[in-house]
């Protein structure tokens, strides 16, 4: 079997509910308790570094502010990425995938509002700014909601499967906004301080606590989707058999 053979052959095995199911279940525990594992050692680094001369202790927002932000970019990404699976492949995993990524990348945006606004009050002496920045995230907690909306309103859950691809798709322009809006526009946001061509910025006794708590809240996500995704195809043939047993009955 040649190399091209084998991926499409893994590839044929993850579309197969039953085998992502037994695959899903074997990563899922570890991926929980790695997320733990990494939480717990950004909270407590982030915990006891030093206040910041400007910010003082509330600097040390930034380790779960920082994470729910960049997370609230990165599941409309996988979103995306999942959208190219049900146009072009029409994979049927990719349409579960959207479907359960949505609620959780909702929560984590609006985890990134909520705490933005209490990291913001002290330094800009408001709760909310309708800066760049800021109204760009709040579009696209607004997107979230708008595509759980669009995949619980149809009876069949397949019937949603394209209409939510397009969608995010569409959406997605929105990502690059959010992303260089403090670059483009003048905001009251800092200019990245972490991903930069000549490297990071920020202080070790900062940039650590950060880099794990973000790793730590990847891997929950990752652990969450798979959760999400698990439950909703167990869902729909629960809802299958029902159906089934009701035309069953009828015939």
């Amino acid at each position: 079997m040649t190399n091209a053979e084998l991926r499409q052959s893994r590839f044929s095995a993850l579309a197969n509910p039953t085998r992502f199911l037994q695959l899903s279940g074997v990563v899922q525990p570890y991926a929980y308790g790695l997320a733990a594992v990494f939480v717990a050692l950004g909270m407590a680094l982030g915990l006891t570094a030093p206040g910041d001369y400007q910010q003082g202790a509330t600097v040390r927002l930034m380790f779960i502010h920082v994470p729910f932000a960049w997370l609230s970019m990165m599941v409309w990404t996988v979103m995306s990425i999942s959208a190219l699976g049900v146009l072009i492949w029409r994979h049927p995993i990719a349409e579960v995938s959207i479907k359960a990524a949505a609620p959780i990348g909702a929560a984590f945006t609006l985890l990134a509002l909520i705490t933005g606004s209490i990291w913001g009050r002290p330094m800009w002496g408001t709760w909310w700014v309708w800066d760049a920045r800021l109204t760009s995230v709040f579009v696209l907690f607004i997107m979230y909601l708008g595509l759980i909306a669009l995949t619980r309103a149809f009876e069949d859950p397949g019937r949603a499967g394209k209409p939510s691809a397009v969608l995010v798709l569409v959406g997605f322009i929105n990502i690059p906004i959010i992303k260089f809006s403090v670059d483009w526009w003048n905001t009251l946001h800092q200019p990245a301080s972490v991903v930069r061509l000549d490297g990071p910025a920020m202080p070790a006794v900062y940039l650590w606590p950060l880099m794990l708590s973000a790793l730590g809240f990847s891997l929950l996500f990752f652990a969450m989707h798979l959760t999400a995704m698990r439950t909703e195809i167990r869902r729909r043939r629960l809802s299958a058999l029902a159906r089934r047993s009701a035309m069953g009955a009828g015939g």
